[in-house]
C-alpha cells in the first residue's frame, strides 16, 4: 500500500520536481547504531550529471564532446560550452583563477553584505553592518536603543550600533546581562541566504525598486562581469552590470526551481559565478514538465543564460560538504594565511553564488 502512494506521488510531481528529489541531500535513516551521532547521507546516482571540467579535459586531448555538448570557440579566450537544444545557455569550466575565486569570497562574507545592500536580515533586523567581522570576534546582535551595555562592574561599555530598530552588536559577556532579546553574529552568518549589490531588488514585490538606497556594483565586479558576458553577446553590444544577488548555501540548502524573468532586456545575460563547495544545478524547459538536465557547477565555474535560457526553469538541488566531494582544495592551498582561516572555515561547508544582471 505505501509503495502504491509513494509511486502516485511520484507521478503527481512535474519533471523537474522529480529531479529534484533526485538529486536532493537526504539522510539514511538505517544507519547503524554506531552512526546514529553522525547522519549518513544516501548515496545519490551520479550517473547522468554532466561533468564540463571532464569534458573539457577531453576536449583539449582529442576534441571529443558527448551527444548534445557543443563548444564555441569565438569571442572568448577558452572553449565556452553550449547544449544543442538550449540556446542561450554558456558554460565556461573554470573560468575564474583561483586568486580571483579566494578575493571573491572574501568580498562575499565581508563587503557585498554591508548596507545599503539589503541581505535576508533585514525584515528582523533591519540593515545590520559587519555581520562577518562580528561573527569572527564572537560578538552578539542585541535588542536595544540605549548608547551602552551596563556591565558586571556597572561600568556602561560601548556597543556597536551595527543595525537599526534597536538592534546592536555587544560582546558576548555584555550581551548576556540584558534581559532582552539577542541572537549570536556566528548564528547571522550561518543563517544569511541572499545579499543584493546595485539595484535592490525586492522579494516581496518581485521587482527593482530604484528608490531603496544603493551604490553602484564595485567596478572590479562590473568589469569582470562585462568580460565573461561576451560570449552571450552580438558584437558591438555590451553588457551593463546594474544589479547583483549573491546567494549563500550551506548543508542541505537548496534553490528551487525558477524562473529570472524579472529583468527589462532577456537577451542580456545573467553572468553567475559559483564560488566554494561543488553543487548540481538543473536546467529544464520552458515547462516545469520538461525533464531538466543535471551538471556540476565547481568553484570557478561560470554560467550565462540569455534569450531563450532566460525563460527556463533551473535551480540547485544539492551542494556537496564533505571533503571527499567539495572539490575545493585549491582554495584550501591559498587560504593559508592567519587572516584568511576564517574564509576558509566559512568555504569548507559552504557554496556562494554571485549572479549579475543588466536590469534596463
Amino acid at each position: 500500500m505505501y509503495g502504491s502512494e509513494n509511486n502516485r506521488e511520484d507521478s503527481e510531481r512535474t519533471a523537474f520536481r522529480r529531479a529534484e528529489k533526485k538529486y536532493k541531500l537526504y539522510y539514511d535513516n538505517n544507519a547503524s547504531s554506531k552512526n546514529k551521532k553522525k547522519k549518513q547521507p544516501k548515496p545519490v546516482d551520479l550517473t547522468e550529471v554532466l561533468d564540463f571540467r571532464s569534458i573539457l579535459e577531453c576536449h583539449l586531448q582529442n576534441g571529443a564532446l558527448p551527444p548534445g555538448v557543443i563548444v564555441l570557440h569565438d569571442k572568448f579566450t577558452s572553449p565556452v560550452f553550449s547544449l544543442q537544444n538550449h540556446p542561450g545557455f554558456y558554460f565556461i569550466p573554470g573560468a575564474l583563477t583561483v586568486e580571483k575565486q579566494c578575493s571573491l569570497i572574501r568580498e562575499s562574507l565581508v563587503d557585498f553584505p554591508q548596507p545599503p545592500n539589503r541581505t535576508n536580515h533585514n525584515a528582523m533586523y533591519g540593515p545590520i553592518k559587519d555581520v562577518f567581522v562580528a561573527a569572527k570576534e564572537g560578538r552578539v546582535l542585541v535588542e536595544d536603543n540605549s548608547d551602552s551595555v551596563i556591565t558586571s562592574s556597572g561600568v556602561g561599555a560601548d556597543i556597536d550600533h551595527g543595525g537599526c530598530k534597536g538592534w546592536v552588536f555587544a560582546s558576548e559577556k555584555d550581551a548576556s546581562l540584558r534581559k532582552c532579546r539577542s541572537v549570536s553574529a556566528s548564528a547571522l552568518l550561518r543563517k544569511l541566504r541572499w545579499s543584493t549589490l546595485g539595484l535592490q531588488f525586492d522579494w516581496s514585490k518581485r521587482n527593482y525598486d530604484e528608490s531603496l538606497p544603493h551604490n553602484r556594483i564595485p567596478e572590479s565586479l562590473c568589469e569582470l562581469a562585462k568580460q565573461l558576458a561576451k560570449p552571450a553577446l552580438l558584437a558591438g553590444v555590451e553588457f551593463r552590470p546594474e544589479g547583483a544577488i549573491v546567494n549563500y548555501f550551506g548543508l542541505g540548502d537548496t534553490l528551487g526551481g525558477h524562473l529570472d524573468d524579472m529583468e527589462a532586456d532577456w537577451s542580456k545575460p545573467i553572468v553567475s559565478l559559483s564560488l566554494g563547495c561543488k553543487a548540481i544545478f538543473l536546467l529544464g524547459g520552458k515547462s516545469r514538465e520538461d525533464t531538466p538536465h543535471a551538471m556540476f557547477l565547481r568553484s570557478g565555474d561560470v554560467v550565462l543564460m540569455a534569450g531563450d535560457a532566460r525563460e527556463c526553469f533551473h535551480g540547485v538541488p544539492r551542494i556537496f560538504t564533505d571533503k571527499e566531494n567539495a572539490e575545493i582544495g585549491h582554495l584550501e592551498t591559498l587560504l593559508t594565511h592567519e587572516d584568511d582561516l576564517c574564509f576558509l572555515k566559512y568555504i569548507q561547508n559552504s557554496r556562494i553564488n554571485i549572479n549579475i544582471r543588466q536590469v534596463f
